[in-house]
């Protein structure tokens, strides 16, 4: 059985120093996320992808949505922020749905062809036009366009066989901080946060991943911290599947305290795969201060995020049908911002 820890962590650069591999082989970690640091060329890629997974079958992760969050650029398709396609919602809701669809495809196909196992996508956040750091990665302000969109674009996703994950639970639309360099926090009632949570409601989502913002109506501890927030998606929402800490590095973890006790602050929440990044001493210090018990109900769950089939063959991508279409619709939607 593929036992998977509850790190997952990242590595220095495009190739992995000794210091990488002993760290993916420590039974702490169960994934590996991927930065532009980690990118020079496709082939490249491909290489650092085959040596982790034949060093351990961990899930590589990346955060490629679209816009001005895609970590990988030159030989990948640009991607369109996901606002383009709540704009042609508006106008032509069907086409826009088509098109959500078909650039899931494209984003996950290339990934899979060079062994990128998932991306953090998509943004479930609605568009309040309050916060600078979701902005234009939210689809729309109205929950339908977003549960109508993001559902075609998960459609993709799991066309080309990757798995999805929402984000960020229960919402970071409305708060104005950045929670990667601040402490955001939501005033506002449970009732008024309905709107929001809609689309956690009304999709099947394969992973989720809780906001670092503090509700405060609800709960003094941002959501990924807080039992009533990850009760509330499992119980309540009847959600089953991998909740990820977003990054424990960023300031808005900061409230829980040292590394060792944000770790555990997710953890005890009911966390299952806690993200750690761009902190190489704060992942050597968890796998040497951190012992929590195995729990393997949570390894399962993060296991059921490896694809279940063949990764799609990037010679062969081009003349695949559903690639040509997100690649048409793309280009639709340069042509209608221009």
């Amino acid at each position: 059985m593929n036992t998977l820890g509850p790190l997952m962590i990242d590595v220095a650069g495009t190739l992995l120093s000794d210091l990488d591999r002993e760290r993916l082989r420590h039974p702490l970690v169960g994934g590996v996320i991927l930065f532009s640091r980690n990118y020079e060329s496709p082939a490249q890629l491909e290489a650092l992808c085959a040596e982790i997974h034949v060093l351990r079958r961990l899930p590589i992760a990346v955060d490629h949505e679209g816009g001005r969050v895609q970590r990988f650029r030159e030989g990948f398709t640009r991607l369109p922020a996901m606002r383009r396609l709540g704009a042609w919602w508006d106008d032509e809701p069907q086409a826009a749905c088509a098109a959500a669809q078909a650039i899931g495809f494209v984003l996950a196909a290339e990934l899979r062809a060079l062994g990128v196992d998932l991306s953090f996508a998509p943004v479930l956040d609605l568009d309040w036009e309050r916060s600078g750091v979701i902005g234009d990665r939210a689809f729309h302000r109205d929950p339908r366009a977003v549960i109508a969109l993001a559902g075609s674009l998960i459609a993709g996703l799991r066309a080309a066989g990757m798995a999805c994950c929402g984000k960020h639970f229960p919402g970071h639309g409305w708060v104005e901080a950045d929670s990667h360099v601040a402490i955001p926090v939501d005033e506002r009632r449970l009732g008024d946060m309905a709107a929001d949570m809609q689309p956690y409601r009304e999709l099947q989502l394969d992973a989720v991943m809780p906001a670092h913002v503090i509700y405060a109506q609800v709960d003094s501890r941002p959501a990924g911290f807080s039992p009533l927030w990850i009760e509330k998606l499992r119980q309540e929402l009847g959600f089953e599947g991998v909740i990820f800490s977003d990054d424990l590095s960023m300031a808005g973890a900061s409230v829980a305290g040292d590394i060792v006790a944000r770790a555990e602050a997710a953890w005890g929440a009911g966390c299952d795969m806690l993200l750690v990044c761009n902190a190489p001493d704060a992942v050597g210090e968890l796998l040497e201060r951190w012992h929590p018990a195995p729990d393997p109900l949570r390894s399962r769950r993060t296991a059921c995020l490896l694809p279940s089939r063949p990764a799609p063959d990037r010679q062969e991508l081009e003349r695949h049908a559903a690639y040509q279409a997100g690649r048409a619709a793309i280009a639709q939607l340069i042509a209608r911002q221009a």
